[in-house]
């Protein structure tokens, strides 16, 4: 139980002097992709062998380390997902990839034992063997800042947090600076919410210091229902004391001393290790009541959510924590008035508060070095789809589209060729070839009809239908539409009818204007953000594939070749030796023909199941 400042201090000394003896780690990435690999029986095995050969080893960080004991800890997500499982082995920062449980005892033999690098575990690029974690170009171009713990210590001790300088901005905010110098340094960096709306976070926190309301409250949005998102997550099983000590700033400035993190419960793993987080806090004295010794109290609970994408708008979110149904409700008043229990409430989601401790350690100016004027900062973001480096980024706002998706992201799998991104998840908009140049920053992505949203980028390649996506993300939304309001009940339903109609081959003339004109019905009149933006994907789509969804409703073919009901299937004549292979395998008796004749299939019977393009020796099958 630490008491007073000078405690702390004390405390985070003499972890700081023992993370640096043990002068020997392994860190084992523990994220959820990680995990789902085989991470943790790496870690079990690694641990086994070191202790069946007698090497010191410890896996929670000790007050006084021998300098010869081997410091074994599961680290957060170390964001290179794409080539998991993932070890990180200290001093030298080399980074392992694709460990397999057969790895291990080469691991503890030649790198722990000797010293030695083991090549074939280390990411290379063409010729080029990258040892250390920062020569990697998917790290190389990144600046990690809040993301700047996750992999280099253990997620779930809170000694390791303290050791690299945890809770020293909540220290600095509590002893130094008044509730006003607090609000004025984040407002001065222009800390915008990362959570879609880039709504300057100063500015809500004012308002609800404003209010005169004795109960108030600190909300973190954890929900994160983004299709291809995990940013918020990662944060939360990888450093879940930067967010637990965002909040309680955000408590002393707005003058709560209550706060409530709402994360959906399919992310297990973050909830267990908040749990521990909060936890450990407690037993240290720094959630509770006096916190070190002063007049602040401050406490935080876990509300799970069950997953309906609507909860990740404020009303709908506060609602869902109260009990109630998770519907979003008319405004104003909003959050920072009557909030949660009709409360002045602050909400912010997970990465912005994780950007305050920064902020108040470093300066409001040191935060506006960082990226552009009007959105200074970092973004992290989730990098998935037909990209060679898929997983978890952190780079300056205003970087461009080609500088992550070309040079972290490495560009096309398979060497397709790059057509679209997504981003913003069902909110957002497509970004095509044209936008490779423009900086991902709040204004630049209005300006373009798309925005940030949580921060997934889904990257697509010429093989992919852009009305099937747009198809996909409305079926997304209309089936998470809560239903409180006709336009996104109604509408949204009505846009997913139409769409459902072109990639099965049945578009009419007329079919786009009506789906234009449905969007702007919704957008105009929907009740909460979430509806007002449902059909972005679809508009934006349109705006710069309108050629595609002509090609299926003029043409009745879709460009891409991927709507399944929109496939030809042809025998070419000149290849076809009439050995009736074909015929015999087709399921629907849609392929007639004469032995050692071309044969023919019966395009109105045809459900192109593909059966006859597998069972052609002579490949005189094509699909078109």
């Amino acid at each position: 139980m630490l008491h007073n400042r000078e405690e702390l201090q004390k405390a985070r000394q003499i972890y700081a002097d023992a993370l640096t003896a043990e002068e020997k780690k392994i860190l084992v990435c523990a994220g959820t992709g990680c995990v789902s690999s085989g991470s943790l029986e790496i870690f079990d095995r690694l641990t086994q062998l070191m202790q069946e050969r007698n090497i010191p080893c410890s896996v929670e960080l000790e007050q006084e380390p021998h300098h010869d004991v081997v410091g074994m800890k599961k680290s957060g997500c170390h964001g290179f997902c794409e080539m998991g499982p993932l070890i990180r082995i200290e001093p030298q920062g080399w980074l392992y990839v694709k460990v397999q449980l057969e790895d291990c005892e080469d691991i503890i033999e030649k790198t722990i034992c000797q010293g030695e690098h083991i090549e074939r575990l280390a990411y290379q690029k063409g010729n080029t063997v990258c040892k250390r974690q920062d020569d990697i170009p998917f790290y190389k171009k990144q600046t990690r800042l809040v993301l700047n713990h996750c992999g280099h210590i253990d997620a779930n001790s809170l000694k390791e947090y303290l050791a690299v300088g945890g809770y020293s901005a909540f220290e600095k905010a509590l002893f130094e600076m008044s509730a006003d110098e607090i609000i004025t340094q984040i407002s001065d960096s222009n800390l915008r919410g990362r959570g879609g709306g880039g709504f300057p976070a100063g500015r809500k926190w004012a308002q609800v210091q404003r209010q005169t309301e004795p109960q108030k409250y600190v909300v973190c949005n954890g929900d994160e229902g983004d299709p291809g998102a995990f940013m918020d997550r990662s944060i939360m099983e990888g450093d879940p004391h930067s967010l637990l000590e965002g909040m309680m700033i955000a408590g002393l400035a707005c003058g709560a001393n209550e706060g409530y993190i709402y994360v959906r419960a399919e992310y297990p793993m973050a909830v267990n290790r908040l749990r521990t987080a909060i936890a450990q806090a407690k037993e240290a004295g720094l959630l509770g009541n006096n916190i070190l010794g002063s007049d602040f109290s401050f406490d935080i609970q876990i509300s799970r959510g069950a997953g309906a994408f609507v909860c990740g708008e404020g009303s709908a979110l506060t609602a869902s924590i109260e009990g109630k149904r998770g519907m979003p409700r008319v405004k104003p008043p909003r959050t920072v008035e009557h909030g949660l229990f009709d409360k002045p409430t602050v909400l912010n989601n997970v990465e912005t508060y994780a950007n305050v401790p920064l902020i108040i350690n470093k300066g409001a100016e040191w935060y506006k070095t960082i990226g552009p004027e009007n959105s200074p900062g970092t973004k992290a973001f989730a990098l998935t789809g037909n990209i060679v480096n898929t997983g978890l980024i952190e780079v300056p706002m205003g970087t461009t589209l080609r500088e992550i998706i070309f040079e972290i992201g490495g560009g096309m799998r398979d060497g397709g060729e790059f057509k679209a991104v997504q981003i913003g998840g069902p909110s957002g908009g497509c970004l095509t070839k044209d936008d490779l140049d423009l900086p991902l920053d709040f204004d630049s992505l209005t300006k373009a009809g798309a925005m940030i949203g949580s921060g997934g980028l889904v990257v697509m390649d010429s093989n992919t239908c852009m009305v099937e996506v747009a198809r996909f993300f409305m079926h997304f939304t209309q089936n998470e539409s809560c239903g409180k309001c006709v336009p996104c009940r109604e509408g949204t339903k009505r846009m997913l009818e139409i769409l459902e109609r072109i990639v099965a081959g049945n578009g009419e003339p007329g079919d786009i204007d009506l789906l234009l004109e449905l969007a702007e019905t919704i957008s105009a009149t929907a009740l909460c953000g979430l509806g007002k933006s449902a059909a972005s994907p679809v508009v934006s789509t349109i705006k710069n594939f309108r050629e595609e969804y002509e090609a299926h409703i003029n043409e009745k073919r879709c460009p891409a070749g991927v709507c399944q009901k929109l496939k030809r299937i042809e025998i070419q004549p000149d290849k076809c030796k009439g050995c009736s292979k074909c015929s015999r395998g087709c399921p629907v008796g849609a392929i007639s023909g004469v032995i050692k004749s071309p044969f023919v299939i019966d395009q109105s019977k045809c459900i192109k199941c593909g059966a006859c393009v597998t069972n052609c020796p002579f490949h005189a099958i094509e699909v078109k």
